[in-house]
């Protein structure tokens, strides 16, 4: 099991996940999204399981700035990737497998 938490250091669910699989006693690598952002293949991976207008944070400053609600659906993606400050945090990975959010319940059927 190789658990990465890509997250936000003011984001409440990405501390919960952490917490999650500390207290589990799971090894994690914690990735800080807004700082590293996400690479190309990962982001391509996510997507498989998440739809990508589910990972946009509709409440994020930079989704107003952006002008968001006005770009088509050709580009959203790759704004969403050059712009990580866009994305729901957590997103959990494990191998294939991604999460969006506190998921617990998808978690323990990892372990």
């Amino acid at each position: 099991m190789n658990i990465q938490i890509y997250g936000s250091k003011k984001s409440f669910d990405t501390k919960k996940a952490e917490r999650y699989f500390k207290e589990r006693k799971i090894p994690y690598q914690n990735i800080d999204i807004h700082e590293f952002g996400m690479s190309k293949s990962v982001f391509e991976s996510a997507k498989r399981c998440i739809p990508v207008e589910n990972m946009i944070d509709r409440k994020a400053k930079a989704y107003q700035s952006l002008y968001m609600d006005y770009i088509d659906e050709n580009k959203r993606e790759s704004t969403l990737f050059e712009n990580p400050s866009l994305f729901i945090t957590p997103i959990v990975r494990n191998g294939k497998d991604f999460t969006l959010g506190y998921c617990p319940d998808v978690w323990k059927e990892w372990i």
